[in-house]
């Protein structure tokens, strides 16, 4: 079992910036494809970023694609988003999700593909 935690988030205006972390406990876990999702009231959940455990590759949804940038530390079983030029439409709960052994480079933007989920952290972006 693998236990996260999200926390980070809060209330900003247009192009400021956030730092969301994802702290994981439980079950130790090193190959492991781990991302970042967002749902906003009334849609769907979305895809935002994700990356593998070892670092050696990130992926990233379109809309948020040299804004945002995922991060890792081995040492402290935390992950990161880190968040700049925030834009109105980033408004949403953020959660971060993993997944223990190989993920498809095909599976990484699909939530069903992941295990274990965060309860999630609201970013609010005000104009």
């Amino acid at each position: 079992q693998v236990q996260l935690v999200e926390s980070g988030g809060g209330l900003v205006q247009a192009g400021d910036s956030l730092r969301l972390s994802c702290a994981a406990s439980g079950r130790t876990f090193s190959s492991v494809a781990m991302g970042w999702f967002r749902q906003a009231p009334g849609k769907e959940r979305e895809f935002v970023a994700a990356i593998s455990w070892s670092g050696s590759q990130t992926f990233y949804a379109d809309s948020v694609k040299g804004r945002f940038t995922i991060s890792g530390d081995h040492a402290k079983n935390t992950l990161y988003l880190q968040m700049n030029s925030l834009k109105v439409e980033d408004t949403a709960v953020y959660y971060c999700a993993a997944r223990q052994r190989g993920m498809s480079i095909f599976g990484y933007a699909v939530a069903a593909r992941y295990d274990y989920w965060g309860q999630g952290t609201q970013v609010t972006v005000s104009s």
